[in-house]
């Protein structure tokens, strides 16, 4: 039942942008969705499982997103930049996104379970994923690096990267390490 599977998901995360997660009541989630409790409860065998899922379902969503920004056509650096903005953006929009990327979880978050992925395996993930996306010769390690910048805009409540910080930040480093290498 994946369109069963994807409603639930949905209304689940509905749920969760009003209340905590404690307070979310099955009923209520299946209700939303349009299908039966009995239905929630084959698909995700209760109310860990379905948080569980939607813990995933986000960090899937946030890989999508860094996939997409790599894949544009750009300069690899004008490439990290959207990585590092997707990620600043990701995390501000989306409480679960940012607790996958900061390992800081609230009692108002579903757990996330053995199968969500922590900070550091995201972060190389999307090392990993640049690797892939970048043209050779350029350093995916530079991705990672990236992340981590935006993650630090992430941590630091209340601090904004302002319009083209980031893109300022990681050209610096471009240059950097194209200086270096020339050495």
């Amino acid at each position: 039942m994946p369109a069963a599977r994807e409603s639930l998901l949905e209304a689940a995360g509905a749920a969760l942008s009003a209340r905590p997660w404690p307070d979310v009541r099955m009923v209520d989630v299946a209700a939303a969705a349009g299908v039966s409790r009995q239905t929630l409860y084959n698909e995700f065998g209760g109310k860990a499982g379905l948080g569980r899922a939607l813990v995933r379902r986000e960090a899937d969503r946030y890989l999508d997103g860094v996939d997409r920004a790599l894949s544009t056509p750009a300069r690899a650096t004008e490439r990290l930049v959207a990585v590092a903005e997707w990620t600043v953006r990701a995390a501000r929009a989306q409480p679960l996104v940012r607790a996958l990327l900061t390992g800081a979880w609230d009692a108002g978050l579903p757990a996330a379970g053995g199968r969500a992925p922590g900070p550091g395996e995201l972060a190389r993930a999307v090392r990993d994923r640049a690797a892939v996306a970048l043209t050779p010769g350029e350093d995916p390690q530079r991705c990672e690096l990236a992340v981590r910048l935006a993650l630090s805009y992430v941590i630091a409540p209340g601090e904004e990267p302002g319009p083209g910080e980031l893109r300022r930040m990681l050209g610096g480093l471009s240059a950097q390490s194209r200086t270096a290498g020339a050495r």
